[in-house]
């Protein structure tokens, strides 16, 4: 069944084009064509996918409400593991446990389990790297400028708010990725929620039916997101930032762009997730310390104006600006943003983490709260902050603010000053600029980067569920991969809008299977965090 929906999914795009009935097809470009007669289908799924509950004044989409209440209730059950448990993520990803493992006693036999080749693949910094690389991207950049023009500075506290949650929810996930990761006899790792949500619903609870339901239709959606939201998004825009601060054609030159991200992704996701970690290592912190070191460089800059910020931040946050949604309407855009950038609940990450060298499930929950943090909670904060003062910093000299919070509604501001409509990168740009001269020049490179390693992680999600899907073939493997690079090269060459939303809304999907089977396991969690600890205790 899987598969002949997955079938579907690959086919649905090239089919549609036989469908178009609007205007004749040769006026439009190839792009074009894939764009209109796909519309539907993606407005369809989007509106499945973002259902909105009505409560009080506002609709609320019941897969924000899922996120939330899940967080909330994750967050609670284990005393706010994002602050009580950092220093022993800490500790865990600079290795300060490492030499225990290696000596670790089987509770059943008392032996030592020294056979390190059925721990896992990569350490527990690669893992985190290859994780925070799939989620640390375009959201940090572009999404916070959504954010900040549909919500005002208010926005900024309730992302901070969805990123402290969604800590707990990511220690969740990834402890029960490698509690029920199959290892193969070579060391090859097979994780993420399609084996927990097969294994651990159908086999420890019993409720096989609804574990292998659950698991494929993760597999299958998950699929579906790294050709859209994990690549073909995630190549255009690189490609169009590219074309644009190069001053060349994006339609007459994006596909070479794309030909030559390709072959970079290729040459890359052809070793395996060793080569993914080893690349995603050193990428990770270069290009997320230049875009931090340039936040700071404006923070320092603007040193007068932090508290003016912040008073912004939290006063938006709970008396909000006329015209901005109300203080509901300003929790949800920030909830929602934050919920894209991160990831939280899809597990996605689960995959990455569950390759991890370890004998302790929960020694790599422990380090996966780092990922929220760093990637909303830091990340997106700095980026909200210059923002909000190149907005302060034009208020303060001109007399005027730079634009009004609230913009058109979609999520772009129009400028005082020539009412141009701008958002997303282009505002962010435009913020950095205006202190760091031609830091376009850096941010163009930083969104390129961000973009490489997050189709590279990307790829490692869909081929594990691929694989789960079709088995672990050479064939299977290939194909996926062959698939992937396609997908890379189509994104770069064409405007493909109502494709890249379906495929968003596909990640967001995820969240129905994956926390359905969260609520059913986490009380494995927590024995696997009482072991990793004890253990810890006997060193």
């Amino acid at each position: 069944m899987y598969r002949k929906l997955l079938s579907f999914l690959i086919f649905l795009l090239p089919v549609s084009l036989f469908a178009q009935e609007a205007a004749p097809t040769e006026e439009l470009s190839f792009g074009q064509r894939i764009d209109q007669s796909f519309q539907p289908v993606a407005d369809a799924w989007e509106s499945l996918v973002l259902y909105p509950i009505p409560i009080g004044e506002y609709n609320i989409p019941f897969i924000l409400i899922l996120l939330v209440v899940g967080a909330t209730f994750f967050t609670i059950y284990f005393a706010a593991p994002g602050i009580t448990k950092m220093p022993l993520a800490i500790n865990t990803v600079r290795g300060k446990y490492d030499d225990m493992e290696k000596t670790y006693k089987d509770p059943e036999s008392g032996d030592i389990v020294v056979d390190e080749s059925k721990g896992g693949e990569v350490s527990h910094f690669q893992a985190l790297a290859t994780a925070v690389s799939g989620t640390v991207g375009l959201g940090n950049i572009a999404g916070v400028a959504v954010a900040i023009a549909l919500g005002g500075p208010g926005a900024t506290f309730w992302m901070i708010a969805c990123g402290i949650l969604g800590m707990s929810t990511k220690f969740v996930e990834c402890t029960l990725g490698v509690k029920y990761r199959d290892i193969e006899d070579d060391g090859t790792v097979h994780g993420g929620p399609m084996y927990y949500l097969s294994r651990g619903l159908g086999h420890d609870l019993k409720k096989g039916r609804l574990g292998q339901f659950l698991g494929g239709l993760f597999a299958v959606l998950c699929v579906g997101a790294s050709f859209g939201g994990g690549n073909a998004f995630q190549s255009n825009q690189a490609a169009s930032q590219l074309s644009n601060l190069l001053g060349i054609n994006f339609q007459t030159n994006g596909f070479w762009i794309g030909v030559g991200l390709a072959v970079l992704v290729a040459i890359v996701i052809i070793g395996g997730i060793k080569r993914i970690a080893n690349i995603t290592e050193k990428i990770v912190p270069f290009m997320a310390g230049v875009y931090v070191l340039a936040s700071l460089v404006i923070l320092g800059a603007n040193y007068d104006y932090i508290d003016d910020a912040f008073g912004l931040i939290i006063e938006g946050a709970f008396t909000p600006m006329a015209g901005l949604g109300g203080m509901m309407g300003v929790i949800i855009v920030g909830f929602q943003r934050a919920a894209f950038s991160n990831e939280a609940g899809a597990g996605s990450a689960a995959i990455a983490h569950s390759a991890v060298k370890t004998k302790f499930p929960a020694s790599e929950g422990v380090v996966a709260l780092l990922e929220p943090l760093i990637d909303t909670v830091i990340v997106c904060t700095m980026t909200a902050l210059v923002i909000i003062f190149f907005n302060i910093d034009g208020g303060l000299k001109n007399v005027e603010s730079i634009f009004n919070y609230g913009g058109d509604g979609s999520g772009n501001v129009i400028l005082k000053d020539g009412g141009a409509s701008v958002g997303g990168v282009e505002l962010t740009t435009m913020a950095y600029d205006a202190v760091i001269p031609h830091f376009s020049y850096v941010l163009t490179v930083a969104i390129i980067l961000f973009a490489f390693s997050t189709m590279i992680s990307w790829s490692y999600y869909g081929l594990q569920s691929w694989k789960f899907l079709f088995g672990r073939s050479k064939a299977a493997d290939l194909t996926y991969k062959m698939l992937f690079i396609a997908f890379i090269v189509i994104g770069a060459s064409t405007t493909l809008n109502a494709v890249v939303k379906f495929s968003d809304a596909m990640i967001l999907a995820l969240v129905f299977p994956n926390m359905i089977g969260l609520f059913f396991l986490f009380p494995k969690v927590k024995k696997e965090l009482k072991r990793y600890t004890d253990a810890i205790k006997k060193m």
